[in-house]
């Protein structure tokens, strides 16, 4: 007698089976980390560009731009920064690179900026950056309180 090689029918709809759950399984754990990874690269932008206005603040004697930063922290061939960053709010925005200069947060999915350089109660409002984004992060927390 011959013996015939191969699978049976059975045993490939098994395998199909098997990969069918692992798929359904994997899928949206791997979207779950492309969003968190688009966050954390959002996050490590936002740390360099508050690096490079500390250090434009320190050569400038205690003084932020006046406006957009855009032109100033990517000046003389990237003294302070080579690019402005991408900002990223996933699913909300497509990256962006560039600042919205305002008071308040908005919902623009870029970076927002505060000019402000004559607050009425005296605190510092002027210098500071910001997710400009009120959609919120994988965590639940709202982008523009980073």
């Amino acid at each position: 007698m011959k013996k015939s090689q191969g699978f049976t029918l059975i045993e490939l709809m098994i395998v199909v089976a098997i990969i069918g759950i692992l798929s359904a399984i994997a899928i949206p754990k791997f979207a779950d980390l492309i969003r968190k990874s688009n966050e954390g690269a959002t996050k490590g932008n936002l740390g360099a560009i508050r690096s490079a206005m500390s250090i434009y603040y320190g050569e400038i004697e205690g003084w932020y731009p006046v406006s957009d930063p855009s032109p100033i922290l990517t000046m003389d061939g990237g003294k302070y920064l080579k690019a402005i960053p991408g900002c990223s709010c996933p699913p909300y925005f497509a990256k962006v690179s560039s600042f919205t200069v305002a008071n308040t947060a908005g919902n623009n999915g870029n970076w927002g900026y505060q000019a402000n350089r004559a607050p009425a109660s005296g605190e510092k409002l002027w210098g500071d950056v910001w997710v400009n984004c009120s959609g919120t992060d994988s965590k639940g927390t709202v982008w523009s309180t980073y």
